[in-house]
């Protein structure tokens, strides 16, 4: 079972009850076919389990209180006009903070007359302006009205369940932040308390601590022992020895601590210079297999990086990267290479190996840089999105966009690709002249719209959709 919705079907008196009656069951049978759960009012309820009345609107009210737990977010459907403040007063009696969808069925132009017409259409404008003088937040589907059992509605209960699975996990994440940021990297600053005015909690953890309970680790402790197993599967190992994968096994196993006695959902890593001077590797494939396993895992303890990778994990559902907007792709405006050394999860890349870090070799010396994820990004679609605290004014800003992974040629180190973005310099622009970071998280999949409309819509983030 997918996520479970709440449903409203508004109904009004001087308008065809039948129609009321076979909304009901058409919009339930919709998200059964899809997959969704529900919870709705039925016929014993109300009449024919709609929402007309302010005594309907307290009945489902309490019926939604009760399954509270489980409901992602409240479905309105309008089968004809529906009743404006039913509709509204059932959300607000509810209480429950969740995202709302409105959908309306359109007519028939070959049935309007009396007993034929809904009139959803303009019903719609009337329960939406209620809904904005309740201060209810709400979604609309891309069409002013449409049928529920069709392919489009089926897409639009897609996009909504990923904009409940975004606001609901936004509202209450967890964020690790192990280590300090590197010095040189004042573009990463972030303010917790920002953060935390948004429901979002970091839990911090010094290098000094991880080193420690490394240290307390045995070769031949089971659990180093399988992590050290999981990394040569991850991904190809050849030539590095084996006293590299049994510190990135312990370090596996620590930051699997941390994870669980916090109970976190995304963390940020201090990964240059200190674990490479006194730890002697690069965490990358050990961030890279967090990533994969939807524990998204950002470098250079970018937690606004982390934040972003995870918004976009619950949009999409697949692991998403944090890289770098890195180079320009020739004299091609729209195309730009991303790049970072790599953590980037395996589901990225064509093929990965591990290796040393070519651009720190230099300074802590190549055998404390082994660890590194290196390959070419396969090609596919892609959506990005950043955020990042605004200090200065108390609150939380982001963009998102897409684009794609292109197969245009580049070879280089680390993990990248070439992305291909319409509009890129503008994007640039704006990156540029309002600090944003040179990070970007990057996700193969297509959910920059729902993210936008959780982001600006439910948590209150003033956020920048690149069209």
């Amino acid at each position: 079972m997918k996520e479970t919705f709440g449903v409203i079907v508004g109904n009004r008196g001087f308008f065809p009850d039948a129609l009321a009656d076979q909304g009901r069951k058409e919009i339930l049978a919709a998200l059964e076919e899809a997959g969704y759960g529900a919870v709705c009012p039925g016929p014993r309820d109300t009449k024919f389990g709609t929402v007309e009345t302010r005594q309907d609107a307290r009945k489902c009210a309490d019926l939604f209180r009760k399954s509270a737990a489980k409901i992602a977010g409240i479905i309105v459907t309008l089968p004809n006009f529906g009743d404006e403040r039913g509709v509204a007063e059932t959300i607000r009696m509810a209480g429950l903070n969740v995202p709302v969808l409105v959908q309306a069925t359109p007519d028939d132009p070959r049935k309007t007359r009396m007993g034929q017409r809904r009139d959803s259409f303009c019903g719609k404008i009337s329960v939406c302006s209620n809904l904005v003088q309740y201060g209810i937040p709400f979604t609309l589907t891309r069409r002013h009205t449409m049928e529920v059992d069709g392919k489009d509605f089926r897409s639009e209960l897609e996009r909504f369940a990923a904009i409940c699975r975004v606001v609901t996990g936004m509202r209450t994440a967890r964020l690790g932040a192990v280590g300090t940021r590197p010095a040189a990297f004042n573009t990463v600053r972030y303010s917790e308390k920002v953060l935390e005015a948004h429901g979002i909690t970091v839990e911090t953890l010094d290098l000094s601590e991880v080193f420690a309970a490394a240290a307390k680790l045995a070769d031949s402790d089971k659990r180093v022992r399988t992590k050290a197993s999981d990394i040569r599967a991850y991904c190809d190992t050849k030539g590095v020895g084996d006293e590299y994968i049994l510190k990135m096994a312990k370090l596996a196993v620590v930051l699997d601590d941390f994870r669980e006695q916090n109970e976190l959902n995304a963390c940020a890593v201090q990964c240059w210079t200190s674990l490479e001077r006194n730890y002697g590797i690069v965490p990358c494939a050990v961030m890279s297999m967090l990533s994969d396993s939807l524990f998204p895992s950002a470098c250079e303890v970018d937690v606004g990086g982390a934040l972003a990778m995870y918004a976009l994990q619950l949009a999409s559902g697949t692991p998403s990267a944090l890289l770098d907007w890195n180079n320009n792709y020739g004299d091609e405006p729209d195309k730009c290479v991303v790049f970072h050394c790599s953590n980037a999860p395996k589901h990225f890349f064509r093929s990965v190996r591990m290796a040393d870090h070519d651009i720190l070799a230099a300074d802590v010396g190549r055998a404390n840089t082994f660890g590194t994820c290196m390959g070419r990004f396969k090609a596919g679609p892609m959506t990005f999105a950043r955020i990042m605290t605004d200090d200065n004014n108390g609150r939380v800003r982001a963009y998102v966009g897409e684009g794609e992974f292109t197969n245009d040629a580049i070879t280089t180190f680390g993990g990248y690709g070439v992305v291909e973005i319409p509009g890129l310099q503008w994007l640039l622009v704006h990156v540029c002249r309002t600090g944003f970071e040179h990070h970007v998280a990057a996700s193969l999949s297509r959910c920059a719209d729902a993210l936008h409309e959780a982001f600006a819509s439910y948590l209150g983030y003033a956020t920048h959709l690149h069209e």
